[in-house]
């Protein structure tokens, strides 16, 4: 199934070679000409525009640049074939870094001249290894990177009922046009997040997996209320998804959606992903609600911290080295991917004569409190 995403694509080159915007060390001239000359494309694939030692020596090397490519296709191909793609690849981004540092290569040093040829062959064989695993259907449930998805892969029955309904979401929105399929893989992506601040794991990131074991009720259940939902639209996506323009009530669920539509308005799916979404506060009364909220959201594809993206999708501008919110524009850096930004913003809702919840806050911009988080 060919379900074309460019904000998808956008992320996987991102992340393929490593991620950007690095720390640059001293006497970074002589880095470039002992890399470059050890490296037989790289005047021809022109790496020397890469600052990072990772990106340089998959770009010029023969044998990592053909790993490279093997890499984005293993990765291409997985994200083809799993609804919950932004957490795929906010775990990719993940294992690059950790294959990056298990190499020898940080992102404040240059690799010594002599190092190369011994990093280089850590590289080829950690990439080799994890395009054997990507092709693994096995991983996908692992590689959810949630507290969540590693309770139902630890329960077999969980493990099978999710993949079942994965499955469901698949046929559904393939029959779906480019637009419409990217909104239901977020409307899909909520649904993760609805269900678990429903069944207790939203905050649940540090709780041994025994301890959550009450939880698995209610996957279950929620996994089978979803799975029934679909069988039901008998083919039909729209009978699923886009469905939903009103809330049941002012609150997390509410406040995720009201992100979603701002999102979705200002093209932020390209750039940024919601990961989390809690309630710290909410003041309700008969026709109006004002739901105070924290949003988590994660760098899917390089931004300038000071930009339109970065206004419109995460409500402030940013200072990079401090990670904290920055009033004034002016900067040119930029976030990597899976960098961890997270808002606090009060929303206010109307109530509709049909006793839905409408979203009544159209921008993110301002926020209460921004911070970065630093990456996992």
């Amino acid at each position: 199934m060919e379900i074309e995403m460019r904000g998808i694509v956008l992320a996987v080159v991102a992340i393929q070679v490593g991620l950007t915007f690095p720390a640059w060390a001293e006497n970074s001239a002589d880095s470039d000409r002992s890399i470059g000359e050890t490296l037989p494309l790289f005047d021809r694939n022109h790496c020397g525009a890469f600052k990072d030692p990772a990106e340089q020596l998959f770009c010029g090397d023969p044998e990592l640049n053909g790993a490279a490519a093997r890499l984005n296709s293993a990765i291409q191909e997985r994200l083809n074939r799993i609804p919950n793609r932004r957490l795929a690849i906010e775990e990719n981004a993940g294992w690059i870094r950790e294959r990056n540092s298990s190499c020898g290569i940080f992102r404040s040093q240059n690799v010594r001249y002599q190092d190369i040829q011994s990093v280089k062959a850590c590289l080829l064989k950690e990439t080799e290894e994890r395009i054997e695993i990507l092709a693994d259907p096995n991983f996908d449930c692992l590689a959810t990177n949630t507290t969540a998805g590693m309770l139902i892969c630890s329960d077999p029955s969980l493990a099978v009922a999710k993949m079942e309904l994965n499955s469901l979401v698949l046929e559904l929105i393939a029959k779906l046009k480019e637009n419409d399929a990217r909104d239901a893989f977020a409307e899909y992506e909520r649904w993760s997040r609805d269900r678990d601040r429903k069944c207790g794991l939203a905050d649940k990131d540090n709780v041994p997996l025994d301890e959550l074991s009450s939880s698995e009720g209610c996957l279950a259940e929620y996994i089978s209320q979803k799975t029934a939902e679909i069988i039901a639209a008998k083919g039909d996506p729209k009978k699923v998804f886009g469905r939903h323009q009103l809330s049941r009530s002012p609150d997390a669920d509410a406040v995720d959606l009201c992100v979603a539509q701002i999102h979705s308005a200002n093209a932020c799916e390209d750039f940024i992903a919601v990961s989390r979404v809690f309630q710290i506060d909410n003041e309700v009364a008969e026709q109006s609600a004002l739901v105070t909220a924290e949003i988590e959201m994660i760098v899917l594809s390089p931004f300038a911290v000071c930009s339109p993206i970065a206004s419109s999708c995460t409500g402030m501008c940013w200072d990079s080295n401090s990670g904290q919110a920055k009033l004034l524009p002016g900067s040119h850096d930029g976030f990597s991917v899976a960098r961890r930004l997270k808002i606090e913003k009060s929303f206010a809702f109307q109530k509709t004569d049909s006793g839905g919840w409408r979203c009544n806050t159209t921008a993110l911009q301002p926020v209460d409190l921004a911070v970065g988080v630093n990456e996992r």
